[in-house]
């Protein structure tokens, strides 16, 4: 199960992430997760949002560059060494992890991770067989 994550480019300068989320505001679009990148010149914003057809319309009507990429959202144990074992599992199964960043829940017993890899289909099947539960898009976003 892949979860669509939207990337935005940015200039690195004042006020442009604001702009962003201004515009997913007014467009009653909510961020349910976010990854801020950063080089001296620009900014990659990486987004799990709750309609992701009307942010990247929107995004683009005001001139932002906006991609589209697949990311898995697995859910681990909020506990020491329960992102270790999943990283192990994955190394395991020859799996490469490009970026990771967290999705922030109430429950506090288990904690959700954003992946992006170098192999999805082969992670998925790596976590799969790991008894690793995997998040739906639609599950995601209405957390």
């Amino acid at each position: 199960m892949k979860v669509e994550q939207i990337s935005v480019f940015l200039e690195n300068r004042a006020g442009r992430l604001a702009e962003v989320t201004k515009i997913l505001a007014e467009n009653k679009v909510n961020i349910r997760a976010l990854s801020l990148a950063d080089t001296s010149d620009f900014g990659i914003l990486r987004l799990i949002v709750t309609d992701n057809e009307k942010a990247k319309e929107a995004l683009k009507a005001h001139g932002f560059t906006v991609g589209r990429t697949n990311v898995v959202a697995a859910e681990i144990s909020d506990q020491p060494g329960g992102l270790h074992s999943v990283l192990d599992m994955l190394t395991a199964g020859g799996v490469n992890v490009e970026y990771m960043y967290a999705f922030v829940t109430q429950s506090g017993h288990n904690a959700i991770l954003i992946f992006r890899f170098d192999r999805t289909d082969q992670a998925i099947e790596v976590l799969h067989k790991n008894n690793v539960r995997i998040l739906a898009g639609s599950e995601l976003y209405s957390l």
